[in-house]
């Protein structure tokens, strides 16, 4: 029953009946300071509906939060250890870190699995940190044609489902911050060429902040609930409770693919680690790269425990050598003869297969391994310094795996797969001055024409890289840039039919988009070839030199171009520009069969 200044409000039923529940949990404080019935009527309206929303995006509403909230909490402030009786092991794993028949195999296979698997892409994050105003979902990947990251992601999609015969089904989270952003995104740009039928946004909600062990959820102001990101880990409740994985299943789904919003290199490993599942049997296939003992980075490990099932997880690097040295190893996390540690490094990209992700969501109501890391005020551990609130992440699914769903990992060379886009240039030049990776937009792009490179290689063109060089602290390579476009090469396999002998060298340019061949094409530094081919539109390009001369040319950005709003966001959290020195771009728009020489160019 609502006290008599609350039912002097005659608010809707729906808020009678939440308001009973919150008082019911011990959540009285949320009203004790309200004013009298008929003042302040739009801030009460928005806290109310600050309560309704954050009730009806977490399965079994608030009541629910509450409660999960004080069973951590208590646990929390017992200093309960989550790994107590776990004995950790390198996990069941195969090393597609170099390149061979293996790779191949793996590839393929996972080519042929991408016609029944779905994408889901995590993208609730802003580029602030970046010091980019917009989603990072925007940023460009590469400044030779400046294509965005979700242009990138679509234009693999595209490309797979016309050699596949089939759409690619994207599932997009997004959260409050990116939500107008994305759709405005995809709206503008037509979707990047996808049907709008097979793109599926969901919205990641928030979650009450909590002030103390009692869960007691904390506020802004009188009437403003404080609310905090409850992790990507919502990205499987949402794909439960919108019904989004049942649909996906039901319309011949078999896997589902999870991929972070700004990693240019995800979909070179993509497909092997998909294979891999297949050929392996992996209901859950972590793609993981090679990881240096005491890196500040999650090693994945199998964790044993008597009576339970194994784990096979993540294990942030704070917890992992104090783990071993009181299990396995009183030396802690060691290298092995290569340099590496036992336990690779987790990157947050998921291969899952749909038959026992169903099961596992119906189970879990998709509330995947909540924890709290509250930062307690004294030695009471009752209060907080400052609000904490429950956090859940994708990749800790298989705490939740209790019937022998089988667990793996597939790992790849670093840069091959994984090249984060987070840090400013300041924080980037940092890291690299502590020995880490710069994981900034110009290291980024670095990688991804490293990437390129590596394809080519693979291809027998020779490569000569440019000499290195830093802009603002952050080692680059200046070239050769190669982007092979997805239209251009799905696999390995398709890179070596296209490409064969040649040489590219020093800061040369390549972009490949469509059919097309080389073989024994040259481009010495300072030269460019950009090649555009439409469906149906098949070009050779044989026995050609390109002439230096027309190039794409390096400039970093000076101080006060750093500052001016007048140089573009994505230049200026690059700290350098690329000029087109007259390049040119040649287009094949009409069906058939075309042949590119010395007289085209």
């Amino acid at each position: 029953m609502l006290p008599s200044r609350l039912a002097a409000e005659n608010l809707p039923s729906a808020d009678t009946a939440l308001i009973e529940l919150l008082l019911a949990s011990g959540q009285s404080h949320l009203f004790a300071d309200w004013d009298p019935a008929g003042t302040h009527t739009d801030a009460k309206r928005a806290f109310l509906d600050s309560l309704q929303t954050a009730h009806q995006s977490y399965p079994g509403g608030l009541p629910a939060y509450i409660a999960n909230a004080r069973k951590l909490l208590a646990e929390a402030a017992a200093g309960a250890n989550p790994f107590e009786c776990y004995t950790p092991e390198q996990p069941d794993l195969v090393d597609l870190s170099a390149f061979g028949p293996e790779y191949d195999e793996a590839e393929a296979a996972g080519l042929a699995a991408f016609a029944h698997t779905a994408v889901v892409l995590v993208a609730g994050g802003l580029g602030e940190r970046l010091g980019y105003h917009g989603i990072k979902l925007d940023i460009p990947v590469e400044t030779v044609e400046s294509t965005s990251y979700l242009a990138h992601y679509a234009s693999f999609l595209l490309a797979a489902g016309r050699r596949l015969g089939c759409q690619i089904p994207l599932v997009i989270m997004v959260s409050r911050d990116t939500d107008a952003g994305t759709r405005a995104s995809l709206e503008s740009h037509s979707h990047f060429g996808l049907d709008p039928a097979q793109v599926t946004i969901l919205r990641q909600e928030l979650v009450p902040a909590l002030s103390d062990i009692q869960a007691t959820l904390a506020l802004d102001g009188k009437y403003r609930l404080a609310l905090k990101p409850h992790g990507h880990g919502d990205i499987h409740m949402l794909l439960h409770t919108s019904g989004t994985a049942r649909r996906l299943a039901a319309s011949g789904i078999r896997h589902l693919l999870f991929i972070q919003d700004t990693n240019g290199q995800v979909f070179n490993a993509a497909l092997a680690a998909l294979g891999t599942s297949v050929k392996k049997g992996y209901d859950f296939n972590s793609i993981a790269v090679n990881r240096i003992p005491g890196e500040a980075v999650g090693g994945i490990a199998r964790l044993k425990k008597p009576g339970a099932p194994d784990l096979t997880l993540n294990v942030e690097y704070n917890q992992l050598d104090p783990l071993l040295r009181a299990t396995v190893s009183p030396e802690g996390d060691t290298p092995d003869a290569r340099g590496f540690s036992r336990f690779p490094g987790n990157i947050n990209l998921l291969a899952i297969r749909m038959e026992p992700y169903l099961r596992v969501l119906e189970k879990s109501s998709g509330i995947i391994a909540e924890f709290v890391n509250p930062k307690f005020a004294d030695a009471t551990r009752t209060t907080f310094k400052k609000p904490a609130r429950l956090e859940t992440m994708m990749q800790d699914l298989p705490k939740l795996f209790h019937s022998g769903e089988k667990t793996g990992v597939t790992v790849f060379d670093r840069t091959w797969c994984f090249s984060a886009c987070k840090n400013n240039l300041a924080e980037a030049a940092a890291k690299v001055s502590q020995n880490g990776p710069p994981e900034s937009a110009s290291s980024a792009e670095n990688d991804f024409y490293l990437a390129g490179r590596e394809k080519l290689r693979m291809a027998g063109m020779a490569v000569e890289d440019a000499p290195a060089t830093t802009i603002r602290g952050i080692p680059l390579v200046p070239g050769p840039r190669a982007i092979l476009r997805p239209s251009f090469a799905l696999t390995l396999a398709d890179v070596r039919q296209r490409i064969h002998g040649g040489k590219i060298s020093g800061d040369a340019t390549l972009v490949l988009d469509g059919d097309i061949h080389l073989e024994n094409c040259t481009l010495p530094p300072g030269s460019s070839l950009l090649i555009h081919a439409a469906p149906g539109a098949k070009v050779a390009v044989k026995n050609l030199t390109v002439s230096p001369g027309a190039r794409y040319e390096l400039e970093p950005l000076t101080d006060s171009e750093l500052d001016s709003a007048e140089v573009p966001e994505f230049l200026r959290i690059r700290g350098y520009r690329l000029l087109n020195q007259g390049a040119k771009l040649h287009r094949f728009e009409t069906p058939g069969h075309w042949t590119l020489d010395s007289t085209s160019l």
